[in-house]
């Protein structure tokens, strides 16, 4: 049947499609799959009765969470068989595009606001986030820059500093939307992604006093982000006002106890906790599977972004170098994300709009981690065959299969 399913792709080898049929690194598979299902059983559970009161069916988000999951996988499918020689050809022109994307939302007409945030873009049913889209094409415009210049970012002022002259206007555009969490993640992954290209510790310890010093700055421009700042420190002053959100995560977290009040029968999602099947699914699951249902949630994020990470470092043990800081670029954007969203559950950050990747209600967000996800097994794939690597060189004909021998 899988021949069948998959012989259009019998020309063009992938890990859907080799000489060894569906040809993966099923860790990081499996370790992304019980993510998303464990995401669909706590979006079903957090928005049912917000999805009730809403649209009269309690499962409105999880059908339309599916509908996302299944785009999500076509889109890693794809992925999937698109060689990396074409996304490192193609980052020039991504990037303008995530530029463009970032522009149009800006304008009125066409962007769509939503709690006083412009943020969106939408088509029909559905919404767009562009800052989903721009994180990830950064990530792959950076890495073939590092691969290009890799001498000039090591060793000259001018190489480490011209990737920012493009960075900078994506952050400013970002912070017009106004969208701090975004900046922060992608900003950090570019910085990351610098420093494991070969980025100097002096220039690196610069450019980190240099971004403490911008969020610092921003932090003091804005009257609601110095609010959220006060608020997290202690939001039991104001539960009622500006920590609400917190003061009801917290809640929840204290009613989990050790293993839970049991699937389903979360008090908190009953219109206590704003955002509950989104931003803050993280303190639902908490209170329903309890602490040790938590730390199992963190120890699986751990491990797949783990594996992320090995996977870039494979790569670059296989001299398979834009491979390697894509690899690093999406682990990072993932973790930064993780960081950020549990910090803000718990407490230990102030509220920010970052979703939780792979398990949080949202179709860019899905989407665009079903994407990382197909880059990831697309790069370990290429490192086991060898294609990209600067010591090997392979055509189509390489993967070709052999006719099979009949008899007479």
């Amino acid at each position: 049947m899988s021949q069948a399913l998959f012989g259009f792709l019998r020309p063009y080898p992938s890990p859907l499609a080799g000489r060894r049929g569906m040809d993966m690194d099923f860790p990081l598979l499996a370790g992304c799959l019980a993510l998303l299902g464990l995401g669909l059983v706590m979006i079903t559970s957090a928005s049912s009765e917000v999805a009730a009161a809403s649209s009269g069916n309690p499962l409105y988000h999880m059908i339309r969470h599916l509908v996302y999951l299944g785009i999500g996988f076509v889109a890693c499918a794809v992925v999937m068989m698109i060689p990396l020689a074409t996304w490192q050809r193609l980052g020039g022109m991504l990037l303008i595009g995530a530029i463009a994307l970032l522009v149009m939302v800006l304008i009125p007409g066409i962007g769509r606001e939503v709690n006083g945030s412009m943020r969106w873009i939408g088509f029909g049913m559905f919404n767009v986030q562009p800052s989903e889209i721009a994180k990830m094409f950064v990530v792959i415009y950076l890495a073939g820059y590092l691969v290009r210049r890799q001498e000039e970012v090591r060793e000259s002022w001018m190489g480490f500093f011209k990737p920012f002259i493009v960075l900078l206007p994506m952050a400013g555009l970002l912070l017009l939307e106004p969208d701090f969490g975004a900046t922060v993640v992608m900003m950090g992954a570019a910085a990351g992604m610098l420093f494991l290209g070969g980025v100097g510790l002096f220039r690196f310890g610069l450019m980190v006093a240099l971004a403490v010093g911008a969020v610092f700055v921003l932090v003091q421009a804005q009257p609601y982000r110095m609010a959220r700042l006060v608020t997290f420190t202690d939001p039991w002053a104001d539960q009622f006002g500006s920590g609400y959100q917190l003061t009801q995560a917290l809640i929840a977290f204290g009613r989990g106890e050790w293993f839970g009040v049991g699937l389903g029968n979360s008090i908190q999602k009953q219109f206590y906790l704003p955002e509950a099947h989104t931003d803050f699914v993280f303190s639902v699951l908490a209170e329903e599977l309890g602490l040790v249902g938590a730390l199992a949630t963190v120890a699986l994020f751990c491990f797949v972004s783990a594996r992320a990470l090995y996977i870039g470092l494979w790569a670059e043990k296989a001299k398979q170098f834009f491979a390697a800081y894509v690899a690093y670029g999406l682990a990072f954007l993932w973790i930064g994300q993780f960081l950020i969203n549990i910090g803000v559950n718990v407490g230990l950050l102030p509220t920010k709009g970052l979703t939780l990747p792979f398990l949080s209600y949202g179709g860019s967000s899905l989407v665009i981690c079903c994407v990382s996800l197909g880059l990831l097994l697309r790069i370990e794939w290429e490192r086991r065959s060898l294609l990209g690597s600067e010591e090997t060189e392979f055509s189509e004909a390489d993967f070709a299969e052999e006719e099979p021998l009949h008899g007479r």
